[in-house]
Order: structure tokens, then sequence, then C-alpha cells
């Protein structure tokens, strides 16, 4: 993995730097937390795998009424701060197969650390909105709980559950990636808003 051109510190104010709803933030911390724990699993660049979380949705704010643009403005931003294309490679592979995005939607992903990031932005939806619906818990919430939720697709119906389940192709159970995720985000539920 090459070194990174900024600082999670200079991620987060370029993040803040946009018209961010707290929600929007909360799910590039969630899914920085996840994938900084599914790095540390493989063995991978910790740092690396935790700033493409963190920085998946970096145009989300000035795309979201229009998503044909998302992960495509994402491009120009992320170029603009020296990031190479690799990285930015990894960062629309979120976006492949989205047929609102019609510049990806014939891409397929190819890598660990494209399926992981897939997995993990998804699952986030369905973590927050389980945790919301027990009065903002997360600190008791256990990868059975949220493996009810997960099969009842009316409950946070929006999360695309094939995403989620492309964690198989790196050979990570879904219970395992339950766990994995739950734990990540219990680490950083008072930066979310979450007990």
């Amino acid at each position: 993995m090459s070194s990174l051109p900024i600082s999670r510190e200079e991620a987060i104010a370029l993040l803040k730097s946009m018209p961010q709803l707290d929600s929007d933030m909360n799910h590039y911390l969630e899914t920085e937390a996840i994938m900084r724990s599914l790095a540390e699993k493989f063995g991978d660049d910790v740092e690396y795998w935790g700033m493409l979380g963190l920085l998946h949705d970096i145009d989300w704010s000035l795309t979201k009424d229009d998503w044909s643009k998302h992960s495509i403005r994402a491009a120009e931003l992320l170029k603009e701060k020296g990031f190479d294309d690799g990285f930015i490679e990894n960062v629309q592979s979120h976006a492949y197969g989205h047929d609102e995005i019609p510049l990806l939607k014939d891409k397929k992903r190819t890598s660990r650390i494209q399926h992981c990031l897939t997995a993990a932005e998804t699952l986030t939806g369905i973590i927050y909105a389980y945790a919301l619906m027990r009065g903002k818990r997360i600190s008791d919430m256990d990868s059975k709980g949220l493996a009810k939720k997960f099969k009842d697709r009316k409950f946070a119906a929006n999360c695309d559950r094939e995403l989620v389940k492309e964690i198989g192709l790196v050979g990570l159970s879904l219970d395992g990636f339950f766990d994995l995720s739950i734990e990540s985000i219990k680490r950083i539920k008072d930066h979310i808003g979450l007990e």
C-alpha cells in the first residue's frame, strides 16, 4: 500500500469543510472503524484501510441529489489532495454496479479491500438503525440480535443485504463480520451519539 498524502486529522477537516449532516459524518466514522478492524484481521495496512473507510463517500454531501455524479466527483476531490489512482479506484468500487451511476454500473469489484469496503459501509446503516431502535444502545448489542434484523428485509430496507454478503468472498462468515463490526462501532460510540 502506498503512503497516504494527508493525515486522518486533515481528512476529517476536509469532510467537515463540506455541508455534512451528523448522520453522514457518523457513517464515515463507522465505516472507518470497521475497515480498520478488517485490516487488522487480515494483517493489512490499518491506516490505509481506515482512510478508505473515512473518505469513501467524500463527495456525498455534494452529490446526494444527483446520484449519477456520486464517486465521480470523489475522484476529482481525492486527486486534488494527492491520492493515487489505486486509492481512488478503491473508493469508487463501492459504487460499482449501481444503475444510477452510468460511468460505474458495468464495473466489478475484484479485490479483498473493495469487497470489505462495500460490505462495511452498507452494514453501518443496519447497525445504526438497530442501535436507535434500542434507545441508541450499542454497548450490549450482539450479533444474534443483529442477524435477526439483517434477515428482516423491511428493517433498514434501503440497506442492500447482498452487498453485505460480499464479505463471504473474502472468507469471513456473516456472524464473524457482525461481531467484528459491532465491536468496532462500540469503540467509537461516544463520537457518534450512541451509548
